[in-house]
């Protein structure tokens, strides 16, 4: 039995309707469209919002690491500034004329003030170090968590400079003044005057040039086995190089000139020892030894010159020749002020004009006396009226 399907035929009005619902039907795409525009808007602000969320744990991070720097920061500054780290032991190597004492204070000082070991400046505690007398080059570094190393080098004493206000000082060779010289300490050969003590700007670089003269004079007169001659020696001006003389010759000043210093100062105690048993022996004050010949001063300005002293055997002969005749009297006060003189090698030139002008004026009021005495044993012309 076959079905039959019946299709319904629609009226006009439902035509109408039919017609009117697809009208309606067209309509639809419109409202789709609206639907669509908004979704896109939608869309746009999830899109920013997961870009957005994107940029978050990189954020998230960055605040996480500042944060771990903050907090390592006050970590660090709460052990630097722990009492663990407190200075307790101060390695020091052995030292000879640098104060141990003064260095361990400097050192302490020092690391006290900036919270401990870890926090210390080793580099300001090496300069303040270098500026004690007798440091001459400091290493300072740490030996975590409360020690300290410091290994000094210090400085090598050169000369004794015999200052203007009368104090002998050691000076190395930088012409650095490291201290007082102490009676223990080893006596030098012969001291240096003329030394520039003033804080002027340059008198450092002429000390180091008087230092280098020095050094070339000592080694010049060890080699002649002349330095025991010397007491002192005045570098004021480093071209006229005086000498003062030790012993029982130290009112005798040596000039010597810019060279040749061993062979000039031979020769001039060769004359000196030629005439000390002569009556203008006691007398002689300055010795001058030139190219060719050498001058001898007296302090009664009686003056001697021999040539070619050294070729010249006869020296002592001319020398008697060309002084003046003596009195006893003259020759007993010569002896008795060779009996009277200081051996005192460190005598200053100031004692020494002292000394001289007072033998002055005893020569000048034993003259008046003389005048006198001679005045009194005259007749008088008796008087007339």
């Amino acid at each position: 039995m076959k079905e039959q399907v019946i299709t319904p035929r629609m009226s006009a009005r439902g035509s109408a309707a039919g017609k009117g619902r697809g009208s309606a039907m067209t309509q639809k795409p419109a409202r789709r469209e609206r639907s669509a525009t908004g979704g896109h808007g939608r869309a746009r602000s999830d899109s920013a919002l997961r870009k957005a969320l994107v940029y978050l744990p990189l954020f998230g991070k960055l605040m996480l690491a500042a944060l771990t720097g903050v907090l390592l920061f006050m970590g660090y500054r709460a052990a630097a500034s722990a009492t663990f780290f407190q200075a307790r032991n101060v390695d020091l190597n052995p030292t000879t004329h640098a104060s141990a004492d003064e260095i361990l204070l400097v050192v302490r000082r020092a690391t006290a003030a900036k919270g401990g070991v870890w926090n210390a400046n080793l580099e300001a505690i090496s300069a303040e170090l270098e500026r004690l007398p007798w440091v001459r080059r400091a290493v300072v570094s740490r030996v975590l968590p409360d020690g300290v190393r410091v290994r000094v080098t210090e400085r090598q004493p050169l000369a004794v400079v015999h200052t203007t206000s009368g104090k002998f000082v050691w000076v190395d060779e930088d012409a650095v003044t490291l201290g007082a010289m102490s009676p223990n300490d080893p006596q030098p050969a012969f001291f240096i005057r003329g030394w520039e003590d003033d804080g002027q700007p340059d008198a450092q670089h002429d000390n180091q040039l008087r230092l280098q003269k020095y050094s070339e004079l000592t080694r010049a007169w060890d080699a002649a086995k002349l330095s025991e001659r010397v007491s002192e020696v005045n570098l004021a001006d480093a071209r006229d190089v005086r000498v003062q003389l030790a012993g029982d010759d130290s009112q005798i000043e040596v000039r010597l000139g810019n060279k040749d210093f061993g062979n000039r100062l031979q020769r001039a105690l060769k004359v000196l020892d030629e005439q000390r048993n002569t009556p203008r022996g006691p007398f002689i004050t300055r010795i001058e030894t030139l190219d060719n010949r050498t001058i001898i001063g007296s302090s009664s300005g009686a003056q001697t010159s021999s040539d070619n002293v050294e070729a010249n055997p006869s020296s002592t002969d001319i020398a008697n020749a060309l002084a003046p005749p003596l009195k006893p009297e003259a020759e007993r006060r010569a002896s008795d002020s060779r009996r009277n003189k200081k051996s005192d090698a460190d005598i200053s030139k100031q004692e020494r004009e002292r000394r001289d002008k007072k033998e002055q004026a005893r020569k000048e009021q034993a003259k008046k006396d003389e005048t006198k005495t001679r005045a009194k044993g005259e007749t008088r012309p008796r008087r007339i009226g």
